[in-house]
């Protein structure tokens, strides 16, 4: 099962949630929190994990949703 990455508004904030941790990371532009998300998810999928990355907008609606495959040494890993 892929992990889930997820960047949704928190208040004033943005929040980058995953199901890696108990602890969102939190920032004041939604820019910086998905450049941050997609880190992760980059970092995570060249680590051999999976990942789901969904973008939420303010209003709650989704903005975007994105698929990071596992890869080890740069090349995808067939599921």
């Amino acid at each position: 099962m892929p992990s889930l990455i997820v960047v949704e508004p928190a208040g004033d904030a943005w929040a980058v949630r995953s199901s890696l941790s108990d602890n969102p990371m939190l920032y004041r532009t939604g820019a910086r929190a998905e450049s941050t998300a997609r880190d992760l998810a980059h970092r995570l999928a060249d680590a051999g994990e999976p990942v789901v990355l969904e973008i939420r907008l303010r209003d709650g609606a989704s903005a975007g949703r994105f698929l990071f495959p596992p890869r080890i040494h740069g090349e995808i890993v067939a599921a």
